[in-house]
């Protein structure tokens, strides 16, 4: 009875241990000493438990559906009530939209009438209601877009979107107002033109008064010019060749200047073109070969751009296209050549051909650019071919080399315009290789001691050619002489 009651007490200690050791838990563990009573009570108040567990859960399943159905009616009505508000907005931007488009129709009608006939009011009244209305149709189209999409990185693309679609919209007419721009700098360019001709003409008519005029600084030779300008004259035009040849010394130099400092054989260079000049004049003689020392190579280069540039100067567009116009029309073109002179005279040939890189002019400038400087020419002297792709592309580079060349271009065209302007029309003349000195019709590039050519002197190679004007005066071919061999 003892053993039995110390082993009663000894149950006692091992479940309390147990118990205080791992506190119960709603899954239920297996004791090792657990009497099979006090597991069956114990699976008896689990599974009761389980029961009351069940049936909460169900009826919260019950409540849960019951919730989740009348969630998704109230999204389902809250879904149709935004589709027909969408759709109501969509309607409103849609009448909107055609009303500006209306608008904008109408505004470019006003906008046509104001050009013919010309009015600058009315015109610039146009201009702003059509550029108003672009802006409502840009705003429009932000609004679609915004309604038409959610929120996040979505919207935030449509935003981008919407500001692309503002410039597009705009950008046709920045390039109208770019090039409006470039004609209100040509004509600029020729107001200021006129106002040297008018200050001209009344610096002329103060003098001829006796009355002077203070501060103007201005020659009278340059006084007679501006006043000649009004008309096409022989003095005009010998005037022009004197400017042909400065600005064409000044070209002549800078390219020496290049080829020496790209260090060229000078001396094979002007061989080069002794030769081909010798082959271009079929009169020549082989004797008078190779004749230039070497700090008369200028004359030689000068020789050679000459003949470029004046080759095709016979022809009112130096053969750019086949225009008649001279002989179809002779004195409207006359007309409109001298207007051309006038209209050019004072302009920078920069600054218009960066307005207008494409005119007459400008092609004529790519033209006899490519003509004179080889592209081996021009990669020997800077390294690469950039101005020459520039010109092939039909632009005009701005370097300090392209710029010289400019100011001789200019020269030549206006020369060109001034020869067309005249009635009749001077007839130009070149010395032949080897032909003889005749002081009339020549002069030597080269000065003699004494300032006269002696005698047996021949033209080596001619320089630039000359002229024979309407009025009888003629304006001397510039040769380079060599001694008779």
């Amino acid at each position: 009875m003892t053993r039995k009651v110390s082993n009663f007490s000894d149950l006692i200690q091992r479940v309390t241990a147990s118990c205080l050791l791992n506190p119960l838990v709603p899954v239920r563990k297996v004791v090792e000493d657990d009497s099979p009573y006090e597991s069956e009570e114990n699976r008896d108040e689990e599974e009761q438990e389980n029961y009351h567990n069940d049936d909460g859960d169900d009826s919260g399943d019950d409540e849960d559906e019951v919730l989740e159905e009348k969630n998704d009616d109230f999204k389902e009505d809250k879904m149709t009530g935004l589709k027909i508000l969408k759709v109501k907005q969509m309607e409103v931007l849609m009448e909107e939209v055609f009303e500006t488009v209306s608008s904008m129709k109408r505004s470019y009608v006003k906008l046509q009438e104001a050009h013919s006939p010309w009015d600058a009011e009315k015109m610039r009244v146009a201009d702003m209601a059509v550029v108003s209305e672009l802006r409502k149709l840009a705003v429009l189209r932000e609004r679609f877009r915004r309604n038409g999409g959610g929120g996040g990185k979505k919207s935030g693309r449509r935003r981008g979107f919407g500001v692309a679609s503002v410039r597009e919209v705009v950008a046709p007419y920045e390039a109208v107002v770019e090039e409006l721009k470039n004609e209100v700098k040509v004509k600029d360019l020729e107001v200021q033109n006129l106002k040297e001709k008018l200050e001209g003409v009344v610096a002329l008519s103060s003098n001829g008064s006796g009355e002077k005029k203070p501060g103007r600084s201005q020659s009278k030779r340059k006084l007679g010019i501006q006043a000649i300008a009004a008309v096409p004259t022989a003095e005009l035009f010998e005037t022009t060749m004197v400017q042909v040849r400065e600005a064409s010394k000044s070209f002549t130099s800078m390219l020496l200047s290049l080829m020496h400092n790209a260090h060229w054989d000078i001396t094979a260079a002007v061989r080069s073109i002794e030769a081909a000049t010798a082959s271009a004049d079929k009169y020549h003689n082989a004797s008078t070969s190779s004749i230039v020392s070497a700090h008369h190579a200028k004359y030689a280069l000068d020789s050679y751009i000459s003949r470029k540039i004046f080759q095709g100067f016979d022809h009112e567009t130096f053969y750019m296209d086949g225009s008649l116009s001279s002989l179809l029309n002779p004195d409207q073109f006359r007309r409109d050549c001298f207007t051309q002179y006038r209209d050019m005279k004072s302009m920078d040939p920069a600054e218009l051909l960066g307005i207008l890189p494409t005119c007459h002019f400008g092609k004529f400038c790519s033209k006899k650019y490519l003509a004179i400087v080889h592209p081996k020419m021009e990669e020997s002297l800077f390294g690469n071919l950039e101005q020459n792709s520039q010109v092939q592309a039909g632009n005009h580079p701005r370097s300090e080399f392209y710029n010289e060349f400019l100011g001789l271009a200019k020269t030549v065209w206006l020369l060109h315009l001034l020869a067309f302007s005249l009635n009749p029309p001077p007839s130009q003349f070149e010395a032949s290789r080897g032909a003889e000195f005749h002081p009339q019709y020549m002069d030597s590039v080269v000065k003699f001691s004494g300032g006269r050519v002696p005698a047996g002197q021949v033209v080596g190679f001619p320089v630039s050619p000359g002229f024979k004007l309407g009025n009888g005066s003629v304006i001397k071919a510039r040769v380079y002489l060599i001694a008779r061999t």
